[in-house]
């Protein structure tokens, strides 16, 4: 149950504690005093929406903290401790939620920043807020089939998991189903590109960084007359050249001389020894590098024959990059982009001849150097190949698939209907006990010739609730038809349907705390009184706190606040009060007289309080 409220800066509230008891609490006042607030900040605290206009002018944030007392072995106690949050020894947990200005939530649990959504789901388990749009609400005939499903309990919700696996299952087989035939054309032309792409790529048989060693082929045959020239300037340099017949100053020759003069006196200085041996070490390395450059010279001859076959193999292989690799105009497969991350599931291993890297690079053989970062445009098209084929693989699949998900769609169908039929059924069941407890209920709420009824209509077939169209009738008098809530009901009708509803819910599937915020609209005498008697009743199985506008509720509260407004003329702030038993006759002569000190109206209200205890205690 809740054991303390404080709310700041939320709408006229500047700063309020609420000392929370068990029973029933009613919290009263002025209108406009900010009663409402109240609950709205209750319903902030168990993961309402955050309305960032209701945050005060003079404040930065709006604050809601509920300290409250669960049993520490439980579900609440489970579900806060998963969240990385703490209770104390005794079970208290302290949950709070703050709103800015701007509209940024947070919420804490135990200590612990959590989800707003967290909250929303301790709710369930903790408190159960009805505000003045609730009412509103049940009159809709989806919230009239939850309502109904929450009061049928275990058994029924067991079901309808089960029911909504089967009926998500059976949509998603429907669904594909539905695409391969309406789709049948398209797919059979995609699978048309894909295989012209393939064979276009099987023709040309592009290997792996292929299309970079081409380049670079291509640029060294365009350029073998400047090449041979450069090399053989370079060797004439280093051995001279031998068509000349003569010593020239090459730098072997000019090498040999100086190690020559060196050679004569290294006797007599071992430096000399040194820097000798390093020349005759660098006359080696010359000539090596010299036969190196033969070799080259040899190797390198304008070939135009070569030239054209290389920029032709580019030019086609341009064409496949051009249509199959990054951003090609053909370069998606099933409508997704190739990624070079890993290889595509079920494609067979790369050969020696495509192997390719994560960032597209062919790997290179052992022994070979490292190649550049560069990206290798290849490996996107034997990517795109691999990927065409599993889809090309897929989509001539098709007939098979047909078969085997009409089959499959047959099958779920028929245990969606089967389990659908269940559902209504318990759902019959459910109704016509949930129909008899709410209107003993209403007997209770001074509606005695009421009578609830629970219509459950077909669907034109099976929706993710099932099949029924649920609806709840109220026929208010002897003789009158069962018409829907919305045609049926005045507004003191309703207010009392909803709270003989939540009664019987009370006792189905309970809660440790209600709060209910102008129950009793549109509600006055006999009625109110019999509102007030049931509010009590409820008190006995949790706790209940009620806003109201009604002394005749008021009356049976065991705890009494009082919402009290003040202002400096500038800023206007509310408080929360609690009253004895003077004051709860003064504040009861001021809801029933207008006026506290009235000696009628607190004589009135004495009587009210006498009563409301006398029919409080009775069984």
């Amino acid at each position: 149950m809740l054991e303390e409220v404080r709310i700041t800066g939320l709408g006229v509230i500047n700063d309020a504690l609420l000392e929370l008891s068990p029973g029933f609490t009613a919290l009263t006042g002025e209108t406009g005093a900010g009663k409402t607030m109240v609950v709205t900040g209750l319903g902030l605290l168990f993961g309402g929406r955050a309305d960032p206009s209701r945050v005060r002018p003079d404040a930065q944030r709006a604050s809601v903290e509920g300290r409250l007392r669960t049993d520490p072995r439980g579900k609440v106690a489970q579900q806060v401790e998963e969240a990385g949050g703490d209770l104390d020894e005794d079970g208290t947990l302290v949950l709070t939620r703050t709103v800015s200005g701007e509209g940024r939530s947070r919420a804490f649990a135990g200590g612990r920043s959590v989800p707003v959504s967290l909250l929303t789901y301790l709710a369930d388990d903790l408190v159960a807020v009805h505000g003045q749009s609730d009412q509103q609400q049940l009159l809709k005939p989806g919230r009239q089939r939850e309502s109904l499903d929450k009061y049928a309990g275990g058994v029924l919700a067991e079901v309808l998991a089960d029911y909504q696996r089967a009926y998500g299952r059976h949509r998603a087989v429907r669904d594909e189903l539905t695409t391969l035939t309406t789709e049948a054309r398209a797919r059979a032309a995609e699978a048309e590109e894909l295989r012209a792409g393939l064979t276009d790529i099987e023709k040309l048989n592009p290997v792996a960084g292929e299309e970079a060693a081409l380049r670079a082929e291509e640029d060294k045959l365009s350029n073998a007359d400047e090449l041979n020239a450069a090399a053989t300037t370079a060797h004439e340099a280093l051995l001279g050249d031998p068509t000349a017949g003569t010593d020239g100053a090459d730098a072997v020759t000019l090498l040999g001389h100086a190690r020559r003069a060196l050679d004569a006196v290294r006797r007599h200085d071992t430096e000399i020894d040194g820097v000798a041996e390093r020349l005759s070490e660098a006359a080696y390395l010359i000539s090596e590098v010299a036969g190196e450059l033969a070799t080259y010279i040899q190797s390198i001859d304008a070939d135009p024959a070569r030239l054209a076959a290389v920029q032709e193999r580019r030019a086609v292989l341009g064409r496949i990059i051009r249509l199959y690799g990054p951003g090609g105009v053909n370069a998606r497969v099933n409508g997704a982009p190739v990624t070079l991350e890993a290889p595509p599931a079920g494609s067979a291993a790369p050969s020696e001849a495509d192997d390719w890297s994560a960032t597209g690079e062919a790997v290179p053989a052992a022994g070979d150097a490292a190649p550049t970062a560069e990206r290798d445009d290849i490996a996107y098209v034997l990517a795109w190949a691999r990927l065409a084929a599993v889809r090309v693989s897929e989509l001539d699949n098709d007939d098979e698939t047909i078969a085997e998900l009409t089959a499959a769609e047959a099958e779920l169908s028929a245990q969606v209907t089967e389990m659908a039929g269940r559902l209504s059924r318990l759902r019959a069941e459910a109704g016509e006990r949930f129909a008899a407890d709410v209107t003993a209920e209403l007997t209770a709420l001074a509606m005695p010739h009421a009578r609830i009824s629970v219509v459950l209509t077909p669907l034109s077939e099976p929706g993710p609730h099932g099949i029924d169209d649920v609806e709840i009738r109220l026929a208010s008098n002897p003789g009158a038809p069962a018409l829907p809530l919305h045609k049926g009901a005045s507004g003191g009708e309703l207010s009392r349907v909803m709270l003989a509803i939540e009664v019987v819910f009370a006792g189905a599937d309970p809660v440790p705390t209600f709060v209910f915020d102008e129950v009793d609209a549109g509600v006055g005498g006999k009625a109110a009184v019999e509102i007030g008697r049931r509010l009590a009743m409820l008190a006995r199985l949790a706790q209940v706190i009620v806003v109201t506008h009604l002394p005749q509720v008021a009356a049976f509260a065991d705890n009494h606040l009082v919402v009290a407004k003040s202002s400096d003329g500038l800023i206007t702030s509310t408080s929360v009060l609690r009253l004895d038993h003077e004051g709860r006759v003064r504040e009861l002569s001021r809801m029933l007289a207008g006026l506290e000190e009235s000696e009628f109206g607190q004589a009135h209200a004495a009587e009210l309080l006498a009563m409301a205890a006398d029919q409080a205690s009775r069984p």
